[in-house]
């Protein structure tokens, strides 16, 4: 690496500012240049949908760090700036303005962008998203008593935004294609609990459905039609179909890119000194003997910091297990493992899911892949635990309540 060339992180978000952070505790006291598209200073993404969106949190809880925390430390934060193209035979950036910025180390914590709806009127004002914090801000202008929202998505971020809406007092109808709210993330044994829980405070939940058209007066979206004729009115329509990685600068670049950018498990791409991280990296997993690419905050939180410390040539190697939690009215829920979908053989619960009370276990054989706790707390170690130990369990103690956790693992 060339010693006077700047450290450079392209994201500047969770993911962005955790790798600058790390880059910084581990002495790297060089130039340091972190870019963000946003003109927000890096923050978290999981308050949008949950505690400031709910109006629990205050906007400033959001942030990574306090506002002078990257001056005082070093780094250059160049907000409402992109990144146009990399060339990275030259360790080449360019930027927005035409200007060019070397690199000795780059990393790519770039995220991923909502899928936008294809429908007939889907351009409509009203027709709405959340991935960034003015999105989070329309949502809570429009979720208020009486409205009509229609959620078009049943996956986490459209239950967690049609749970704040009814929580605002909105009337909300939820639609979704597939069968059962979260079916391709949970299997229908857990996507059942969500199904009954929305039901039960209230959300018209309607699967097995496909959206038409969104139609609208004086260029506001007012109703969704559906390909059976259906008609559903709407003050605001909220869009949650999934996330695409933001693979772009990768892409014209060159780099290997599948489902994301593809890392090793060090988080080096295929370009010397480039590495990825985050919503954007199909990253090899040891434990898992696999690549896979995760959408969740614990990954943004945590897998930077293992690709700063590979950018200063230490052995670091992200073997964290996947993680997510998610808040819905009285439901608080972490998971833990990966599983693809019908890439296992039964679901053991250790609980009551009917009282929503529980830990589900995902089996290969009798081996756990996963393990989702529904409030019940404390267990996100030992069925971490469980996971990497690879053992082979008895279904029958592994759902007895009464059966420490701890005792199933091998001696």
């Amino acid at each position: 690496m060339t010693v006077n060339r700047a450290h450079v992180i392209v994201g500047a978000g969770l993911g962005g500012a955790k790798a600058a952070q790390t880059l910084r505790e581990q002495g790297f006291d060089g130039p340091l240049v972190l870019i963000g598209d946003e003109r927000e200073r890096p923050y978290e993404r999981p308050p949008l949908s949950k505690g400031y969106l709910l109006g629990k949190e205050e906007r400033a809880k959001a942030y990574v760090h306090p506002e002078g925390w990257y001056a005082d430390h070093g780094i250059d934060l160049r907000l409402d700036t992109t990144a146009t193209a990399l060339d990275p035979a030259a360790h080449r950036l360019t930027l927005g303005d035409g200007s060019r910025l070397d690199y000795a180390a780059l990393l790519l914590t770039t995220g991923a962008s909502p899928r936008r709806l294809r429908v007939p009127g889907a351009e409509l004002d009203g027709v709405l998203y959340l991935r960034r914090l003015e999105d989070s801000d329309r949502l809570k202008a429009v979720f208020r008593p009486g409205a009509g929202i229609v959620v078009i998505g049943a996956g986490w971020i459209g239950l967690e935004a049609a749970a704040a809406a009814r929580a605002a007092g909105a009337e909300v109808a939820v639609l979704e294609s597939a069968e059962l709210p979260l079916l391709r993330a949970l299997g229908p044994e857990a996507a059942r609990v969500f199904a009954e829980l929305h039901r039960d405070h209230g959300v018209d939940l309607r699967l097995g459905v496909e959206v038409a058209e969104i139609s609208g007066g004086s260029g506001t979206a007012n109703a969704v039609l559906l390909t059976d004729g259906t008609r559903i009115e709407a003050d605001a329509v909220v869009v949650g179909i999934g996330v695409t990685p933001d693979t772009r600068l990768a892409d014209a670049a060159g780099l290997a890119v599948d489902n994301g950018i593809v890392t090793d498990e060090h988080l080096r791409t295929s370009a010397p000194d480039v590495y990825a991280a985050g919503d954007v990296a199909n990253a090899h997993h040891p434990l898992l003997g696999r690549h896979i690419r995760v959408e969740h905050w614990a990954n943004a939180l945590n897998q930077p910091q293992t690709a700063a410390r590979a950018m200063l040539g230490q052995d670091a190697v992200y073997d964290r297990l996947p993680y997510f939690f998610t808040d819905q009215y009285d439901l608080g829920m972490e998971y833990t493992g990966y599983v693809e979908p019908d890439g296992y053989d039964r679901v053991v619960f250790r609980g009551d899911p009917a009282a929503r009370e529980f830990v589900a276990f995902w089996l290969s054989g009798d081996r756990v892949l996963a393990g989702m706790n529904v409030n019940v707390w404390d267990v996100v170690e030992p069925v971490q635990a469980l996971i990497r130990s690879g053992a082979t369990l008895d279904p029958a103690r592994l759902a007895d309540t009464r059966v420490p956790l701890e005792s199933l693992l091998p001696n």
